[in-house]
């Protein structure tokens, strides 16, 4: 019985150091298109939108696909800007969303969103988050020359943007679904961690690869 049980704790670490090393991966490729995406000066995030934001979530790699009935998926974090200024740790989550229409191909695509009010954060930190229905989200302005008074034009509460083959700009993304990754979350911070617990600040150890993320966001956010 206990050679079973040692045999099986044997065979269990490779895929959970696997898995690990999958999350780790995610968290540095959402540094890589934050870094990428910010060291556009004439396209990027425009420091207003980032030094107001509420929450910015990278989702690297979201994945375009079908024919007739299209759809796409991704995963990535987000962190939220806690009562004392500082970005929280960021929490795993997915995106997925669909659509009807005629979609040749497979695109992948890296997508940001910039909350711009609280409405809806709530609702996101509980475990699911519907864009449009939720909160309203729209194409987001790009550049360092883009007005603020564009925020009062639009009056969104999300701005959307996506990268694809180089180009970075605003995209539409109604209906699309965000979802707290409650087993990466777990797996990375511990058992039974919620996402309020780690934007509340109640984790520690935390991987550099994660942390590095945070700190992006505070360093472009106070450019």
């Amino acid at each position: 019985m206990m050679f079973r049980l040692l045999l099986s704790l044997c065979l269990l670490a490779p895929l959970a150091s696997a898995a690990d090393n999958a999350l780790i991966d995610r968290g540095q490729e959402a540094v890589r298109v934050l870094d990428e995406v910010m060291q556009m000066p004439e396209r990027a995030l425009p420091g207003y939108l980032l030094r107001e934001a509420h929450a910015i979530a990278v989702i690297p790699d979201v994945v375009k696909a079908g024919l007739v009935l299209g759809g796409h998926h991704g995963k990535g974090l987000v962190s939220v800007k806690t009562p004392e200024g500082v970005w929280s740790n960021p929490s795993f989550i997915s995106l997925t969303g669909g659509s009807i229409g005629w979609q040749a191909g497979v695109q992948s695509t890296d997508v940001i969103l910039v909350f711009a009010s609280e409405r809806g954060l709530d609702t996101l930190i509980n475990g699911k988050f519907t864009m449009g229905a939720d909160a309203s989200v729209a194409a987001g302005p790009v550049g360092r020359h883009a007005h603020a008074a564009t925020d009062g034009q639009l009056k969104a509460e999300i701005y959307s943007y996506s990268r694809a083959r180089g180009l970075f700009a605003g995209v539409a993304l109604d209906g699309s679904a965000i979802r707290v990754d409650h087993r990466a979350n777990q797996r990375l911070y511990g058992r039974n961690v919620t996402a309020r617990r780690i934007f509340a600040g109640g984790v520690d150890k935390v991987p550099d690869a994660i942390v590095d993320f945070r700190d992006r966001l505070e360093e472009y956010s106070n450019r």
